[in-house]
């Protein structure tokens, strides 16, 4: 009989009743049923969600009819503008892969990337030839994609490399072009390149099925409703936007490109364009508090974080001014934020510094992510004692498929049957955990575990610090010892011996810096401190 049953439940698939999930069915629902509703804004001009549609498929069919397919992968070069926003739509529409790219990067490591990935194309920002022309030379010329060129009229003056402008590129393409989902939702949809700081950067593999599914999870943890206005102060290039470009078409929203990400033009878009939306790293909320905004907004402003953990005393800050901080936590290789703190109603009342530390843990996992924990070397999960450290280990959709053409750097991340962060954690009594460091940055003094973002969460509570960051420096005597590198605020005086001072007074005597560097910390594009450039210019001291 048990038999008889379970025949009788494996019923086919069929059309009716399975479509391969993908985000690009987002862009097709917005456009029929709003099509006259705002959807992007760039500078003067503005594109309805009717225009944008036939934008991506004339782009989609454009590439098709250059035989580009399946498989095939194209490269965008460009900040937050218009046709890095369709190309997101566009190149998935055709069968392909997007790849896009970091503009900070150098020219050998953009040609490493356009190698590595084999792209058959490239769009490009004219305002970013100075990296791409030589980038371009590092090829074989039989490797170099098609090349074309975006002419931004807020860009700065620039250089055309490739054969056609992507207006005209468009042209040639199909505004009412048949397009369709991809066979299977396993097809990869992205490409997107770790940044590599001690060897080649890895390339992570996404697919329709985690886009999707982390799309709709960040309507879920952030609580977003219908005709959200986002404003684009997160890269487009880093991790897919945290897969924003999708979640803001899926409600019909407004995407508000920002070319660059500065205080002035960030406040000036906000209230210009009524924006309720935007997300970035800790070093843009500390840009936001130090450049004149307003003592308060009108309204309350919604802004999700990540990348480094926020110091509390930034937390603190932001919210007093009127924005709503939701603290994420992800990675390239779990499409962005993964995480989020979820936040409980009786806190609301708790005192401003208490609510702070508790925002600035990582939290629980998102609804899409099916486990999440904090494990020690046997993959055991650590005790929920908030003390002891583990790394973090995730599973679930919404992890890469795994790195292109790298087998043994995706055996080792998927370790055990876990993706393996290398970020090291602890879990808290009410199940949230809270990163205490990457494996590499952890300190160990004389045998004593140092957590760099404790020491940095006490430095930037000095009211002369502006940014601060802490890496390890050799020492004969305890193997390492904790060393500053801190920016001062404008006009503000503070001595190394005085910075220690505070540390001490703090934290625990071994916990605080032995020495302290006074100047501007190294960043990446997307606002991480580079810290492997400050542990080299540590170790010189």
């Amino acid at each position: 009989m048990n038999d008889t049953l379970a025949d009788g439940f494996a019923l086919p698939r069929n059309p009716a009743n399975y479509v391969p999930l993908s985000p690009l069915s987002f862009l097709a629902r917005t456009a029929a049923i709003y099509p006259d509703r705002l959807a992007v804004v760039h500078g003067e001009r503005r594109i309805n969600w009717r225009e944008s549609y036939a934008r991506c498929r004339r782009l989609a069919s454009a590439l098709a009819r250059r035989g580009i397919g399946r498989g095939d992968v194209v490269a965008v070069m460009a900040p937050n503008v218009p046709a890095a926003f369709e190309a997101h739509f566009a190149v998935p529409m055709a069968g392909a892969v997007l790849n896009a790219l970091n503009y900070r990067l150098d020219p050998p490591s953009i040609a490493f990337i356009l190698r590595h990935g084999g792209a058959r194309a490239l769009l490009t920002d004219s305002e970013f030839a100075g990296i791409v022309e030589p980038a371009l030379g590092l090829l074989p010329a039989e490797r170099r994609p098609l090349v074309i060129d975006i002419d931004d009229p807020l860009a700065a003056a620039g250089k055309r490399l490739g054969e056609l402008e992507y207006e005209d590129f468009l042209a040639e393409g199909d505004p009412d072009a048949a397009w369709s989902l991809p066979e299977d939702e396993w097809d990869a949809i992205a490409l997107n390149y770790t940044s590599g700081t001690t060897a080649d950067p890895k390339g992570v593999v996404t697919h329709h099925r985690g886009a999707y599914l982390n799309a709709l999870g960040n309507v879920v943890a952030w609580g977003m409703g219908h005709h959200p206005v986002y404003l684009w102060t997160l890269p487009m290039f880093h991790c897919n936007g945290w897969c924003f470009p999708w979640t803001v078409t899926a409600l019909a929203g407004t995407h508000v490109c920002l070319r660059r990400v500065e205080a002035g033009p960030i406040l000036s878009a906000i209230a210009a364009h009524g924006v309720t939306h935007l997300c970035g790293a800790p070093v843009v909320m500390n840009m936001l508090l130090n450049a004149g905004a307003p003592e308060r907004f009108s309204r309350r402003i919604r802004m999700m974080t990540a990348g480094a953990p926020p110091p509390a005393a930034i937390l603190e800050g932001m919210e007093r001014i009127g924005f709503d901080i939701t603290h994420v936590y992800g990675l390239t290789e779990t499409y962005g934020p993964v995480t989020v703190c979820a936040w409980h109603e009786e806190w609301d009342g708790l005192p401003a510094a208490e609510k702070a530390r508790l925002k600035a843990r990582q939290g629980v996992a998102y609804p899409v992510l099916e486990s999440l924990m904090v494990a020690g070397p046997n993959l055991a999960p650590v005790p929920r004692d908030g003390s002891t450290m583990g790394e973090v280990l995730m599973r679930g959709n919404v992890v890469m498929k795994g790195y292109l053409r790298n087998p043994a750097a995706t055996e080792a991340a998927f370790q055990g049957g876990w993706f393996h962060t290398g970020d090291l954690g602890v879990c808290h009594p009410d199940g949230y955990i809270e990163l205490k460091d990457r494996a590499k940055d952890i300190i160990i003094s004389g045998g004593e575990n140092i957590s760099t973002i404790e020491v940095e969460g006490v430095l930037y509570r000095h009211p002369a610090v502006l940014e601060a960051a802490v890496v390890a420096r050799p020492d004969a005597t305890w193997g390492e010892t904790p060393c500053a590198f801190v920016t001062l605020r404008p006009g503000a005086v503070a001595s190394e011996a005085e910075i220690i001072a505070f540390c001490r007074d703090n934290l625990a005597h071994f916990k605080a810096p032995r020495a302290v560097v006074f100047g501007p910390l190294p960043k990446t594009s997307t606002g991480k401190v580079q810290k492997f450039v400050l542990r080299q210019r540590a170790a010189q001291r």
